[in-house]
């Protein structure tokens, strides 16, 4: 199961890719996190966090690493548990002064959960990526607000 949002925020490239890149932030924008914490590497490729989430009232915890990160352009984190594969990509792309932002999630469910997951998970999909998209860019701003610009 996937869904895919792109919008534009009115931040330069460099300091969206940076604020996106470093997973700890989806405790700003996620709506469904609850805590997510670094548990090893330096913000870049391989790094590895420990996220615990709510989804339709039940907690679910992950274990995500950077498994892609091209700065300014392309960040992708996955996370797993023996359940389910979660895949957050972030193509960035340069907009002037501001960036378009295309945001896919990827769900991939294991075991029993794969044959019940696509009657319970998909019909919510669509309002949690608005949710999502709505915190992120909210957030996006925000920091831009609380940073000067170069």
């Amino acid at each position: 199961m996937q869904v895919e949002r792109t919008f534009e925020v009115d931040r330069p490239i460099e300091e969206v890719f940076d604020y996106v890149a470093d997973f700890e932030n989806t405790n700003e924008w996620d709506p469904g996190t609850v805590e997510t914490r670094r548990t090893a590497g330096d913000g870049g490729l391989g790094t590895t966090y420990a996220n615990r989430s709510t989804f339709l009232g039940r907690t679910v915890e992950l274990e995500y690493e950077t498994v892609r990160h091209d700065r300014p352009t392309h960040v992708t984190c996955r996370g797993r548990n023996r359940s389910s594969t979660a895949t957050d990509d972030l193509t960035l792309t340069a907009v002037g002064d501001r960036t378009r932002v295309h945001y896919r999630a990827t769900f991939a469910f294991h075991g029993l959960v794969r044959f019940v997951a696509p009657l319970v998970v998909r019909p919510r999909l669509d309002g949690l990526a608005d949710e999502t998209v709505a915190q992120l860019k909210t957030a996006l701003e925000r920091q831009g607000r609380d940073r000067p610009r170069r």
